[in-house]
């Protein structure tokens, strides 16, 4: 297909796509699905290797946000019966992300639900950052605490802090849509000072919304222009109690080419599949990791994920192999300081990172994921065209509970 063959040129020359040719890979057909995902896996392969990165969420406040994302579990106005509680004293996190650690993972994702930090809430923040760092020898923390004021992003490096993840989402002509106690352009602001206090931005995508293929390509582009390290891809999760819970209209492929787009677009780009994965793309993830380089493991903001062990598994059992720390994740000329930061000052590194799955707070990570069985055997399967609340679980351990925690 000359298509796919002008993308992987470009892809490996670091050249844009054009918008077009974006829009053609979301419009491609089942047929040619595994030459989509051969294609995007060359230029992945090119960028990353087999190598696939592992984050940890560490939920660190859940529940009661004031703010009105119709995607959030944790939203103002929200009846998902998930775990609610205040914020994680800085030991209790450290241990939660202990977890996370031991399994193979190279950075823990810290989140919290809300508008955005207070300054007493970057103090705290910042005491567990260096909690994790003192006792976990290069390990990467992101932080996601929604919307920052000037300055703390600049505390937060300080601190220790390696990257800051902030999703847009969505696009900006359906931002309103979705979204109505803040808006696209302070999302936007948000990376930028992540950016500008050298951190590296981590910022992102909800798929499954009710988005067109024309929205889905926007935010794409806008998310190139930012130039983040990483892109988390998040697979919107129709908890029961939101407003979108009865969006279920992603398919497997779908969600394959999704990634497919995203890598084109941003091929040297830390793509990590976020929430969503295990509910959308089930028996399909193992291809998905030919399009992305990295993975949450375990569980979620609010809800339960894959097995840790199972990914682990499905990681090898694919051909490739789990990223250590020795590694650093990023192509050589977007590195230059930090965990990945750009050799112009620009940013750090990352799961495309920080809090990649949706649902969280202001920050977008969120409710992912399958129960901990993600697709247990049934006497007889559900239609893949049917919503499958079934691999919906909500989280019951971990953060905020006295139940070891998935990783």
């Amino acid at each position: 297909m000359d298509l796919l063959n002008t993308l992987v040129d470009k892809g490996l020359r670091r050249e844009t796509p054009t918008r077009g040719e974006a829009l053609a890979v979301l419009a491609t057909s089942d047929d040619d699905l595994l030459d989509v995902v051969a294609a995007a896996g060359k230029v992945r392969r090119h960028w990353f290797g087999r190598r696939v990165k592992l984050n940890y969420l560490v939920n660190l406040k859940s529940g009661l946000c004031p703010e009105d994302c119709s995607y959030c579990s944790q939203r103002l106005g929200s009846r998902a019966d998930i775990l609610k509680y205040t914020w994680l004293k800085p030991d209790e996190a450290s241990k939660a992300a202990a977890a996370g650690l031991a399994g193979g993972a190279k950075r823990v994702c810290l989140v919290a639900s809300g508008r955005g930090p207070t300054d007493r809430d970057v103090d705290r923040v910042s005491d567990t950052i260096r909690a994790i760092k003192e006792q976990n020898g290069g390990v990467e923390v992101c932080a996601c605490l929604g919307l920052l004021s000037d300055g703390q992003a600049e505390r937060l490096r300080e601190a220790g802090a390696d990257a800051y993840n902030h999703n847009l989402n969505t696009s900006e002509s359906t931002y309103g849509d979705i979204t109505t106690t803040h808006t696209y352009a302070d999302r936007v602001d948000t990376v930028q000072k992540a950016h500008a206090a050298g951190l590296s931005a981590c910022s992102g995508l909800i798929a499954g919304m009710g988005e067109s293929d024309e929205d889905l390509v926007d935010v794409v582009f806008a998310l190139r222009e930012l130039d983040p390290d990483s892109v988390p891809v998040n697979f919107l999760i129709p908890f029961e109690g939101t407003p979108l819970a009865k969006e279920w209209h992603l398919t497997p492929q779908r969600c394959l080419r999704i990634l497919a787009m995203v890598r084109f677009v941003c091929p040297d780009v830390e793509v990590r599949i976020a929430g969503g994965r295990e509910v959308h793309l089930r028996t399909m993830q193992p291809l998905a990791l030919h399009l992305a380089n990295s993975i949450f493991l375990g569980d979620y903001l609010t809800s339960e994920g894959q097995a840790g062990r199972a990914d682990l598994e499905m990681i090898a059992d694919a051909g490739f192999e789990v990223e250590g720390t020795d590694r650093v994740t990023l192509p050589e000329h977007r590195t230059g300081g930090g965990c990945g930061s750009h050799d112009d000052g620009g940013c750090g590194a990352h799961e495309g990172d920080g809090c990649g799955s949706h649902g969280g707070g202001v920050c977008g990570p969120a409710p992912s994921g399958a129960g901990s069985c993600a697709g247990a055997a049934e006497e007889s399967a559900p239609r893949t065209d049917e919503p499958r609340t079934d691999l919906v679980a909500v989280r019951r351990r971990g953060a905020g509970t006295d139940l070891a925690p998935n990783a």
